[in-house]
């Protein structure tokens, strides 16, 4: 692997993960904390403002494909650039918005933004940068980003108690312009086609055999369980545990505890040092979230500690996301099909959270506890095949 002049690799990660930590803190997590302030101020349907954040997640959709090219042809830093641009813009449309349309327009900006900048692009990137050498910078990467709802959700409630969520809209994308831009700019390297006279060129189309294409179908059909699993959760858990008679106070406690245990999980898998093959990774993230989810389906006691399963396998599938690629299909292809399969797992979390809507509706909790264990035995199934496919 060339070497790039620049920063070093510890830096540039570093640097990568307070992008992550202001991305995922001002754009996927933004909604759970201001919706709610934005109803009640502006009295638009609570249902299309939830709806605006799944438009802008099926924007990032369509667009990661060719996010993916990009970085495959010119290097990650333009692209991250761009979401700390567009990321700026369309928080600053949602805080100036005069009327519903033009708050859903700043999410069909803010879509944009995080298809430049959640994990998929910046796995990408360092892909780009390192080749088969990424994944100890993936998996490092996953341990800063696990600290954006932890950093961000407690700041968003206090923006929003101090100036209000127009406000704290404008505060984020401020900070864009201050932190994450100058970030991307000076301390992630820009990397060319052809690094040295002598280096290899990048190839310009991406050729796939028969096995890989297999390859590719099975591990989309794992993010799109996956993405399902996760938005699903993240948006019904606290309705899920009250319809199984938690107090909503104890339901937010025990919901708090994913957090800490997909950081925990994340910082076992840094302290093995990628001494085993990533599907091993995804395998026990998916045992884990199975048992999680299994438990909490037949309402077994200790919802804490199946919670804590849940968030463990959740924490290390993450890195599982960004690893397991770079491993069947090698560095020079990651970027594309990374932007390829983003695709698949965007699009999951985008329609997810409406179907669990509905069968809340007319089904109950009990209902879509068994739907997210199906999910997660289907994926195990998914990844057993790849097993056999590796």
């Amino acid at each position: 692997m060339t070497q790039h002049d620049g920063p070093g690799r510890q830096v540039v990660v570093s640097a990568l993960g307070v992008f992550e930590i202001c991305t995922w803190g001002s754009s996927f997590y933004l909604t759970a904390v201001i919706a709610g302030p934005v109803a009640e101020d502006t009295g638009w349907p609570l249902s299309w403002l939830v709806g605006g954040f799944s438009l802008g997640l099926l924007v990032a959709a369509g667009a990661s494909p060719r996010i993916g090219e990009i970085i495959h042809r010119h290097g990650g830093r333009p692209v991250l650039a761009s979401a700390a641009l567009l990321l700026s813009l369309g928080l600053t449309v949602l805080g100036l918005a005069p009327s519903l349309p033009f708050y859903l327009a700043g999410w069909l900006l803010m879509g944009l933004g995080m298809g430049c900048g959640l994990y998929d692009p910046a796995f990408a990137t360092l892909g780009r940068l390192y080749g088969s050498e990424a994944r100890p910078a993936i998996t490092t990467l996953t341990l800063w980003g696990g600290f954006a709802s932890t950093v961000c959700w407690p700041l968003s409630a206090f923006l929003i108690a101090h100036v209000g969520w127009r406000g704290a809209c404008l505060t984020y994308a401020g900070l864009h312009l201050a932190i994450t831009l100058p970030l991307v700019l000076f301390l992630v390297p820009a990397v060319p086609i052809q690094p040295s006279g002598d280096g290899p060129r990048l190839p310009t189309r991406t050729v796939l055999s028969r096995q890989d294409r297999r390859r590719l179908l099975l591990f989309a059909g794992v993010l799109v369980f996956g993405g399902s699993i996760m938005s699903l959760i993240s948006v019904h858990l606290i309705t899920l545990l009250q319809g199984r008679g938690v107090a909503l106070a104890s339901a937010v406690s025990f919901g708090a505890l994913i957090g800490p245990a997909q950081v925990g999980a994340r910082v076992v898998e840094v302290s093995l040092k990628g001494r085993h093959h990533p599907l091993w990774t995804l395998t026990a993230a998916y045992v884990l979230i199975a048992v999680g989810l299994g438990l909490l389906a037949v309402a077994v006691p200790g919802i804490g500690f199946w919670l804590v399963c849940y968030g463990a396998g959740n924490g290390i599938y993450s890195i599982a996301r960004g690893t397991v690629p770079l491993a069947l299909f090698g560095p020079d292809r990651y970027p594309v099909l990374v932007g390829r399969l983003a695709r698949s797992g965007l699009t999951a979390q985008a329609l997810a959270p409406p179907v669990g809507a509905v069968l809340l509706a007319r089904a109950g909790s009990d209902s879509l506890w068994w739907l997210l264990l199906a999910l997660a035995l289907a994926n195990l199934l998914l990844i057993a095949i790849l097993w056999r496919e590796r």
